[in-house]
């Protein structure tokens, strides 16, 4: 659970900010994302693999 101390007399959009950054962190909504279908492993880690290949081909592009 993230909490975000209020300072006396600080503006709510900082807060929020401040929020919305920590929430990206600590990657709280990668996490939900995943757990909202299951993958198999074997999924995953072709997808992984895909990934991984795409980039080393735009690595080599850009040489």
């Amino acid at each position: 659970m993230l909490v975000i101390p209020v300072k006396e007399g600080e503006q709510i959009d900082r807060a929020l900010k401040r929020l919305k950054r920590k929430f990206l962190q600590t990657g709280t909504l990668k996490k939900i994302r995943e757990k909202k279908q299951y993958i198999k492993p074997t999924e995953r880690h072709r997808v992984k693999m895909q990934k991984a290949s795409y980039s080393n081909a735009r690595l080599r592009e850009m040489e």
